[in-house]
């Protein structure tokens, strides 16, 4: 499949996608991305506060302030709390943007393997009963392909990072960490229908890699809502639910191409 046949599946199914959810009675799954970021930024707040309150605690006893009462003491032990608890909020919400996509995928990888079955469902006729041991499998696998990939990703964007300082050749090291975490993003909506085709991990990266610029088209939409200020990891959830559907029409498309006539562009 050529480059711009992938860029064009990739964009047609994902639009196609955004349709089949709502004509095949999908929009309910919409709201647990909502429901569990609510829960994810509630207790990731609550331990950053406890480890802000013990890490100012910790300092002011060794450096005496806790007790402190000398001019100018209670402006210093101000000082010092007013340090820690902007530099824990600053990492809190750094964490939470940048490996945020990463924390949606592993979270909602019970949902995300549910989506891709189901629409495989649809789109086949075949039915695929519930399985607890298949579907656990599923769910281990989306996480460790998430990990993988996040450990891969975080190499890149440290190599990309130290290109950025070269003069000129930095100037394209932000597009290039975009169309990586695009790339990993797409590989790990992809590979839930791929573990149901009983493809193995390293047969997957194959098929990604044959398919590199669906997969990047894929992970797109997603890493774009990432790139919103505050709110995000909140709303590149809803759009991690349209890349996994978008993902199982893109692969039951290629299968169908290979073994006879294309699916229709719009499987809804």
């Amino acid at each position: 499949m050529t480059t711009g046949k992938q860029l064009e599946l990739g964009f047609r199914t994902y639009f196609s996608a955004i349709r089949f959810i709502f004509s095949k009675g999908l929009w309910w799954a919409f709201f647990v991305p909502v429901i569990l970021n609510i829960l994810l930024f509630l207790g990731g707040y609550s331990v950053i506060e406890s480890i802000t309150e013990y890490v100012k605690n910790r300092l002011l006893h060794l450096t005496g302030l806790d007790g402190a009462d000398f001019f100018l003491s209670e402006y210093l032990t101000g000082f010092v709390s007013g340090i820690v608890w902007i530099f824990f909020k600053v990492l809190f919400f750094f964490v939470f943007a940048y490996y945020g996509g990463y924390i949606i995928l592993i979270f909602l990888s019970p949902l995300f393997a549910y989506l891709s079955e189901r629409t495989d469902e649809i789109l086949t006729g075949k039915k695929f009963p519930f399985n607890p041991d298949r579907f656990m499998r599923d769910i281990v696998r989306g996480i460790l392909i998430a990990l993988r990939n996040l450990l891969i990703e975080t190499g890149w964007m440290i190599l990309l990072f130290f290109t950025g300082l070269i003069p000129i050749i930095g100037w394209f090291s932000a597009v290039a960490l975009f169309v990586i975490s695009a790339y990993f993003y797409g590989f790990s909506f992809m590979d839930y229908t791929n573990e149901r085709r009983k493809m193995k991990i390293s047969e997957s990266v194959r098929f990604m890699r044959k398919h590199k610029w669906l997969v990047v088209v894929n992970g797109m939409v997603f890493c774009f809502f990432l790139l919103i200020p505050l709110c995000g990891v909140l709303l590149s959830g809803f759009a991690a639910i349209v890349s996994v559907v978008a993902a199982t029409l893109a692969v039951h498309e290629i299968e169908n191409t290979k073994s006879g006539p294309a699916l229709n562009s719009s499987p809804c």
